[in-house]
């Protein structure tokens, strides 16, 4: 409890929580190899402040989402809205998409493959391109090459920083309270989920979300691949008709 607490008090909450999660390993293994009889952080369950879920800001209408939209395709620096066009298409993590080389991309299959080690869950994770963003991917590696899809103008050995694209949407007006890079994520999840065409397994499989029901994840084996890459050229045309915005209709004399 003393070593916790030592956490807490600094406000790192999430680090006390992992930090009893794994003293609790270590005695459970204790416990299986005859070398403890209890694990005494069960009784620890409780007592220590729980973390505060902060959800990142996202444009989740699709009027909202439109206007979002319009400004990066009009932002001005090529290859940094290259980046928040595939944010839009893709709703990856910033992260993954930002570390991520040209090797991962098969353009003729339109798929594209992270690697665990980049991954939240540590297990690979493999997602369909529609045809926007394949489209974006081969303008975009006729300017960049290389090994890495988004390199610093620094370096071309490393990638741009993580707060490129925030920036990007500053410059655009968007408040860091009304949009940021990893909102893309709620933003396609609330209008796929409202739209009522797509299972939520689907949905939250291409999102790469761990199910915290380990019963659930047991039984959810199956990474519905079809549904996902219907879904994938579903999401790209929504991006373009959300883009283009309403259909004006001309009025005759």
């Amino acid at each position: 409890m003393a070593t916790v607490r030592k956490l807490e008090r600094r406000g790192k909450l999430a680090s006390a929580a992992k930090a009893r999660t794994s003293v609790g390993q270590v005695f459970r293994f204790a416990i299986a190899t005859g070398r403890a009889e209890n694990d005494p952080t069960l009784a620890l369950r409780g007592a220590i402040a729980a973390r505060k879920v902060i959800h990142r800001p996202a444009i989740r209408d699709r009027k909202g989402f439109g206007g979002l939209l319009r400004s990066i395709w009009g932002y001005p620096h090529i290859e940094t809205a290259a980046g928040l066009k595939l944010l839009a298409l893709l709703y990856s993590r910033p992260s993954e998409l930002r570390l991520a080389t040209w090797q991962e991309f098969d353009l003729d299959a339109a798929t594209w493959t992270i690697p665990a080690e980049r991954m939240k869950g540590r297990k690979e994770h493999k997602k369909p391109l529609p045809v926007q963003a394949v489209a974006i991917l081969r303008q975009h590696h006729e300017i960049t090459g290389g090994v890495l899809v988004f390199p610093s103008i620094r370096s071309r050995r490393r990638p741009i920083s993580d707060a490129t694209w925030s920036a990007a949407l500053r410059a655009m007006g968007i408040g860091s309270d009304q949009h940021v890079p990893h909102g893309f994520r709620a933003s396609a999840s609330t209008l796929l989920n409202e739209s009522g065409r797509w299972s939520s397994d689907a949905i939250e499989r291409e999102l790469a979300h761990v199910d915290g029901n380990e019963v659930r994840r047991a039984y959810a084996r199956g990474d519905h691949w079809q549904e996902r890459v219907e879904m994938a050229k579903w999401w790209g045309n929504e991006i373009d008709a959300m883009r283009k915005g309403a259909e004006v209709i001309p009025l005759r004399a």
